[in-house]
């Protein structure tokens, strides 16, 4: 083991020993004290939950600092392509992706000691090493204390808000042969939309919803689609079982005076099956090879909690680089001041451009979202959700390296 090596064991050793009692709001300065035992230092900071601002979190050794916005500045490119980008002139210093697997948490800014070769190999390593860690721990902490939601949050939530946010998986996440990424708008004053995924022996299960109501009514009524969801697929029951499971869950609950619709998914990350089934809501569509050549419009029935046990289930089989997008009406239906929808064919646009820019597919997600705020005059007047499932891209691999 050279002295490099050794230096860097010892600084993420004793980084692990320090976080171990350490409060979510001490994660910043932990990070600064393992960075300065590498003559480094290290400032970190997470997105906004709406995705415009990157925030700095305060560590006592550091000096305060200020937001940066994620559009138009070199530490925005960091966190919207999921790269290094270095910082010219000065002390050798760059922007690094703040990562937990490929989800984007935010970014950390390095400054090196003068000389230091950015190009390194060492030094790259080394770089990648504590930031894939300090991601973790960030993850690992947010648990146990509300220090980087607080961060996140620029204006005040809702209790509606507050309680459908809690019940979404994280927003991004990837495993050999899957990258899946969800997003959801307004971030402060959501009511009844959710989505869901997750992966089991190899079959990726995807759930979009949009529940009646855009109160707290609608909330509780998304809140039991996305248990019953949960519950019927960790039971083992098959795809039209779930569905039913959800439709039976909501009419005991309001005896058909609440309803919602919903696309439900489950793709073979073996073989590219993904079948499908939509309770009246709008059909996902099929991007290939960056244009989307179809809208999925199979296995209808009427929306959920209402009581009817007839469904059918849909299927496509989709090919390498495939991306299955999911969509609720406030994206297609968000009006401008002058009354015009957003559409189909500006989703369909902002997708196949970011596409033939190589966006990935969490940056694809936000700048649709962004597109369709700035359509309403950066006020939605519904919920508007988007679910991607990129299959076998092996983008998944490109983005945890960061």
């Amino acid at each position: 083991m050279t002295a490099d090596d050794t230096r860097t064991l010892d600084s993420l050793r004793a980084l692990l020993a320090e976080v171990h009692l350490a409060r979510p709001d001490d994660v910043p300065e932990v990070a600064a004290h393992a960075a300065a035992r590498l003559g480094s230092t290290v400032r970190v900071y997470v997105v906004a939950h709406e995705q415009s601002r990157l925030v700095p979190l305060p560590a006592p050794s550091l000096p305060d600092a200020e937001p940066v916005a994620v559009d138009g500045t070199l530490a925005g490119r960091a966190f919207r392509r999921v790269e290094q980008v270095p910082v010219p002139g000065g002390d050798p210093s760059l922007w690094v992706p703040l990562l937990d697997g490929v989800h984007r948490l935010g970014i950390l800014q390095y400054t090196l000691p003068a000389g230091t070769d950015l190009g390194d190999a060492v030094v790259q390593d080394r770089l990648r090493l504590l930031s894939h860690l300090v991601g973790h721990l960030v993850v690992a902490k947010s648990g146990y204390g509300d220090a980087f939601d607080l961060a996140a949050r620029r204006r005040h939530r809702t209790v509606p808000t507050e309680l459908l946010h809690g019940l979404l998986p994280p927003l991004t996440s990837g495993c050999p042969g899957l990258l899946v990424s969800g997003i959801l708008e307004p971030c402060y004053d959501v009511a009844a939309d959710a989505f869901d995924y997750s992966v089991v022996d190899g079959v990726a299960h995807l759930a979009v919803f949009d529940a009646m109501g855009p109160d707290l009514r609608g909330t509780l009524v998304a809140a039991v689609a996305l248990s019953a969801y949960r519950n019927g697929r960790r039971e083992g029951y098959p795809l039209s079982a779930v569905l039913q499971r959800i439709d039976d869950a909501i009419a005991d609950e309001w005896e058909q005076r609440a309803f919602a619709t919903g696309v439900l998914a489950e793709l073979d990350l073996t073989t590219g099956r993904l079948r499908y089934v939509n309770a009246g809501h709008p059909a996902p569509l099929l991007m290939r090879r960056g244009k989307v050549v179809k809208q999925l419009a199979g296995g209808r029935r009427i929306v959920l909690g209402l009581g009817d046990g007839r469904t059918d289930v849909a299927e496509e089989w989709l090919e390498p680089d495939d991306w299955a997008v999911f969509y609720t009406d406030g994206i297609t239906e968000a009006r401008d001041p002058a009354g015009g929808f957003y559409g189909l064919e500006r989703l369909t646009d902002q997708l196949e451009r970011s596409a033939a820019a190589g966006e990935p597919a969490p940056e694809t997600l936000r700048q649709v979202v962004h597109a369709v705020l700035r359509h309403q005059g950066e006020h939605l007047q519904d919920d508007a959700t988007l679910l991607v499932a990129q299959w076998a891209s092996g983008r998944e691999h490109d983005m945890a390296v960061g």
